[in-house]
């Protein structure tokens, strides 16, 4: 049984060929567990795949369930009906994981009720799918929903990967996950408008991308600050009650900029002063009159 075989080393093969299949498995690898193939609905990333798991064969994804370790790295929406898919292929004590944010142990319940050993195990961490994630795998995070007589399987597997586990109660899957989402993803499309915004008025620094040279310190620090103190780290127009500043960057946004990126403004600042008001940092008044500032016509605010 794969149960006894997780205190030494495991045929494992990876159902799944993006971003985060393939850098699992490479990780895997590297802690003397056999790799033992790759299954995928086509084989576009083939080059990604030789290149974290050289020599590792291509096979159906009936053949990955003759493994030890069955890693599902396949999107959300897919994870379910592959499970019920890969039914009838399941062997009884087998370990079979997936690595979906969203989902606990609940989606693996049919491959359970056919005998194998679930895992929900997320990385929390945002995947190149290159070797870079190899080296950024140790010290992130990952998610563990398990059973408590499975806790230190997983706790063992993700240790191998080099990360730290995190348990996550099934229920509490969901609101994990749109948390990491709202912060990472969400992130990344802050950044960009704020990197459009500003590069046509940056000229002659010498830099590839003086956009990014002059935001990546300051996003850096703000990052910092917020992890460390949460609400306690805003700073700006909002945090100051300049209702007038405010008004004044939605103009020229509109004006200048793309209206998404004034949107997210306008809707970053209200949820800003908001935030601020409930924990104090401004009063009634200020806040309703940053909040008047954010309104279609707020430009006129003095």
């Amino acid at each position: 049984m794969a149960l006894a075989g997780a205190q030494g080393r495991l045929d494992i093969a990876v159902v799944g060929a993006g971003r985060v299949g393939p850098v699992v498995g490479a990780a895997l690898r590297a802690a003397g567990h056999r790799v033992v193939g790759v299954a995928a609905r086509s084989q576009d990333a083939a080059e990604r795949v030789e290149a974290l798991l050289p020599g590792v064969r291509w096979i159906p994804v009936v053949q990955a369930f003759a493994a030890d370790l069955v890693v599902l790295a396949v999107p959300d929406d897919v994870l379910g009906p592959l499970v019920a898919e890969s039914v009838p292929h399941v062997r009884a004590g087998q370990l079979v994981a997936h690595t979906s944010g969203l989902h606990g142990t609940a989606v693996l319940s049919p491959a359970a009720a056919a005998g194998a050993l679930p895992l929900a195990l997320h990385p929390a961490m945002t995947f190149t799918g290159t070797s870079l994630d190899l080296a950024r795998l140790p010290g992130a995070a990952v998610a563990v929903t398990v059973s408590p007589v499975l806790l230190p399987i997983a706790e063992a597997l993700v240790r191998e990967w080099g990360a730290t586990p995190v348990v996550v109660a099934e229920a509490d899957r969901p609101l994990y996950h749109a948390a990491l989402a709202h912060g990472a993803n969400h992130l990344v499309t802050l950044v960009a408008q704020a990197l459009a915004a500003l590069r046509p008025v940056l000229h002659g620094s010498g830099e590839d991308d003086p956009a990014a040279a002059v935001l990546r310190p300051l996003l850096t620090a703000a990052l910092d600050n917020a992890l460390a103190a949460g609400d306690a780290a805003l700073t700006g127009p909002v945090a100051r009650g300049d209702a007038g500043t405010v008004a004044r960057h939605l103009e020229v946004l509109r004006a200048r900029a793309d209206g998404a990126t004034a949107t997210t403004y306008a809707q970053l600042a209200r949820a800003a002063t908001d935030r601020a008001l409930a924990s104090g940092r401004l009063s009634p008044a200020v806040a309703q009159a940053v909040t008047a500032a954010l309104q279609p016509g707020g430009e006129d605010t003095p």
